[in-house]
């Protein structure tokens, strides 16, 4: 008899702890739609909302797990058709590692383009969208990129915001003014969202696009950092939820999620960053068809690249 009732106690705790855990699912899942819906009201207005995604040109390797590239391309267009890229980057993360990289190509950057001759890189992307940018960054660089992302310059001021309400604390090194919307005073100071953009964007002084890249490597890797903690993986849903408007891209769903989960609950390395040209690479030129451009020594910053990814 007294063994019955043990065993009884054993069934109705089993039965006590499955429903503890299908509640838990069940207040998981209700709270992660409530931030992904919030994320999506937030980006209502998102330059990709309706738009036709590009995703079925682009012809990456599709990397399930391993060492993958991403190509992060700012939009910079004011209703034209066909306009260029205002930056261009590659996300590396080697899943095995946990290692996160960042390469930062200067958009005057004089390569061939397939197709065009020889032309400024980000040229690339308004004559072919990120397919054919792809393909330039292949053939001059030789580094295959496995997807892509485009990024509206106005999701990335929200999305900064959620991961970072507190802001992002900066040294400016002068006021900030001109082509950017907004003035930043010279100093140390947190900024947020549209100051923020600002900060990245700025290109109007003596470093011109070489201060401006720095710049944009500072913020991402400060907005990883932040990204890193408790409560931006409890902000996880609404993140995407913003992206969604904001980014085109070609990186599903699932994936987005692998990739967030295991940067967020694995110890992730500092953020590695370089830039391409490297310094002693390059020279200012002017040619017609171009303008001012950076003409590049192909061969140096393949072997620099080369070996930043392999280390």
């Amino acid at each position: 008899m007294e063994r019955m009732l043990r065993r009884k106690k054993r069934v109705r705790w089993k039965r006590l702890m499955l429903l503890i855990f299908i509640l838990m699912i069940g207040s998981v899942g209700a709270y992660a739609t409530y931030q992904y819906k919030q994320g999506v009201s937030l980006g209502k207005e998102g330059k990709f909302n309706n738009d036709e995604k590009v995703a079925k040109a682009f012809q990456g390797e599709d990397v399930k797990f391993g060492r993958i590239n991403v190509l992060l391309l700012g939009d910079d267009s004011r209703g034209e058709e066909h306009s260029r890229t205002d930056s261009i980057m590659i996300a590396h993360y080697d899943q095995d590692t946990h290692q996160s990289k960042l390469i930062s190509i200067m958009r005057d950057s004089y390569v061939n383009i397939p197709g065009h001759g020889k032309q400024k890189i980000n040229a690339a992307y308004a004559y072919g969208g990120p397919e054919l940018l792809r393909q330039t960054i292949k053939e001059n660089f030789d580094i295959d990129v496995n997807y892509y992302a485009v990024v509206d310059f106005e999701g990335f001021s929200k999305i900064a915001d959620i991961i970072a309400p507190d802001g992002i604390e900066v040294d400016v090194p002068h006021e900030m003014q001109y082509g950017i919307g907004t003035t930043i005073n010279p100093g140390k100071q947190t900024l947020h969202g549209d100051k923020l953009l600002g900060y990245v964007r700025f290109r109007h002084d003596k470093l011109s696009d070489f201060g401006r890249v720095q710049r944009q490597q500072e913020v991402i890797s400060k907005l990883k950092d932040q990204a890193l903690s408790i409560g931006s993986i409890l902000k996880l849903p609404k993140i995407f939820g913003v992206i969604t408007p904001y980014v085109d891209t070609n990186l599903d769903t699932p994936t987005l999620f692998s990739l967030g989960k295991d940067l967020l609950t694995n110890q992730s390395n500092d953020l590695k960053t370089m830039r391409i040209p490297v310094d002693g690479s390059f020279t200012n030129e002017q040619f017609k068809n171009a303008g001012a451009v950076l003409s590049i020594n192909l061969e140096q910053n393949k072997s620099a690249l080369n070996e930043f990814l392999s280390s």
